[in-house]
């Protein structure tokens, strides 16, 4: 099992870039791990269908963090990190292991185990593969966001998140790069770009087309009332092309 579960954005301030994300796509926050303050970050989770949204920004922009580095090194807010959920942790830290795959960061909270792998190992952003014990549905129990996350739940406007866009140079070579980590075959897609397929959503790596380089650049959304994201989003003043929001730096396609 291998499926998306979360995908973390970095913004320069917490509430305005929440308070976006809520207004356009119809979202609430469920939770704020006060864990990610050990990294000088807060944070806000916001699910989304089975699956979540969540929003770091540095504590104060002046400390060196690695969230404060990283909007610097891509020239503000954007995507962070891409959250994978496994049943085989374990089995996932000795295969990066082996492929020379630094664990940046390792997770332990009792129910819920993790690895987040180095950006410079894995290239595109950070990825991290998390384990959850016991019941491991797609809409089961996830330590990130708290007890009763499913209360936050909001379908109205915004339903599923079915893909995420990684940019690159060189798309095809970060995409054999993610392939071998993740033991997930590359496809090409309809675009006729490579992706790689999850149990419940697809990886797509594309040109980079904008001056932000190697990153997390957007997200794809099954979305119930797409008048009304584009509605908000031209009322905010954002950025809107086509069936494109842009929201916390990061282009959602609604699909």
């Amino acid at each position: 099992m291998l499926r998306l579960r979360q995908i973390c954005l970095v913004a320069e301030e917490l509430a305005p870039a929440v308070d976006a994300l809520s207004d356009v796509l119809g979202l609430a926050t469920c939770f704020h791990d006060p864990a990610v303050g050990v990294y000088g970050l807060e944070n806000a989770l916001l699910p989304l269908g089975t699956n979540f949204l969540e929003v770091v920004a540095p504590l104060d922009l002046k400390e060196n963090t690695a969230g404060g580095r990283y909007l610097k090194r891509r020239g503000g807010d954007g995507g962070y990190m891409v959250i994978l959920q496994c049943d085989n942790v374990e089995e996932r830290r000795t295969r990066v292991g082996e492929l020379g795959v630094r664990v940046a960061n390792a997770l332990n909270y009792n129910d819920f185990t993790g690895i987040q792998l180095h950006p410079h190992d894995t290239g595109g952003c950070m990825l991290e593969n998390d384990q959850m014990d016991g019941d491991q549905s797609a809409d089961g129990p996830w330590h990130p966001a708290g007890g009763s996350w499913k209360d936050a739940v909001r379908t109205d406007r915004t339903t599923a998140m079915v893909a995420a866009e990684l940019q690159s140079h060189d798309p095809g070579a970060l995409a054999a790069r993610w392939s071998k980590i993740l033991a997930v075959p590359v496809t090409t897609g309809n675009s006729g770009v490579p992706e790689i397929v999850l149990d419940n959503a697809t990886l797509r790596f594309v040109e980079a087309a904008d001056d932000r380089g190697e990153g997390l650049g957007g997200l794809d959304l099954e979305v119930a009332d797409r008048a009304a994201i584009l509605a908000a989003a031209t009322a905010r003043g954002l950025a809107v092309d086509g069936d494109m929001v842009m929201i916390c730096g990061t282009r959602f396609r609604l699909l």
